[in-house]
């Protein structure tokens, strides 16, 4: 299997948890964004990462949308399964997995880059690395004001997510895409020192996480 990436897209990142923990054997095509476009365009009709490429006979083509891929991996290698056992809860997980998706993993975005452009500056001053944030932030229309509505949503889902502090897994008994979603979505959050000060539990599971998946972890650890 091949997957086409950003190596930095915390949804490159969900996948690479996922196919980690299913001990499923895959190589990594890194892309560069903007050019990246001309390779996915065709392939998908997409200009997102991740896409997965299972390059095997009777398998599908490929498989873009970490969710899609999620679901695709589930059924390609059922064990060590990553879906809770009821039905109920695995309605509940992916309505969780869509939510951190579509709406945390955005907000993490919108805070990380007005930090790493205003008071993270100092983590990569390289003129590379400020002008791939500028580009990003033009491009999502990450500005003040966006920021900080992302960050209210942020305040919002550590209230939902706080039973991480108590149980190990958000959904069942045992690790899912939940977890995984919220590991890898969150992921960039350990390089703002607010939220290591005020969410010190939330970087434990992330950690222990990537840990069980054998990923390393993200920068900031």
């Amino acid at each position: 299997m091949l997957l086409l990436q950003f190596s930095t897209s915390p949804y490159c990142r969900k996948v690479r948890l996922a196919l980690n923990y299913k001990k499923i054997s895959y190589q990594i095509a890194n892309l560069t964004p903007g050019s990246h476009i001309l390779k996915l365009k065709p392939l998908t009709g997409l200009t997102t990462v991740p896409v997965l490429l299972p390059q095997q006979e009777g398998e599908p083509e490929v498989v873009a949308d970490s969710t899609n891929i999620f679901t695709y991996l589930e059924n390609y290698r059922p064990e060590p399964s990553l879906l809770p056992s009821s039905v109920e809860e695995r309605k509940r997980m992916w309505l969780l997995e869509d939510w951190l998706d579509e709406s945390i993993g955005i907000a993490t975005r919108f805070v990380y880059y007005q930090y790493r452009a205003t008071g993270g500056k100092s983590l990569n001053p390289s003129f590379f690395s400020q002008l791939v944030i500028n580009i990003a932030r033009r491009q999502f229309g990450i500005n003040p004001a966006s920021a900080k509505l992302a960050e209210r949503r942020l305040i919002k889902a550590m209230d939902i997510l706080d039973i991480w502090q108590e149980k190990t897994f958000l959904i069942d008994d045992r690790l899912s895409y939940a977890d995984i979603a919220a590991a890898a979505l969150l992921s960039p959050l350990v390089s703002l020192p607010e939220y290591r000060d005020n969410y010190p539990w939330l970087f434990v599971r992330i950690k222990e996480i990537h840990e069980v998946c054998a990923e390393a972890l993200p920068f900031g650890y």
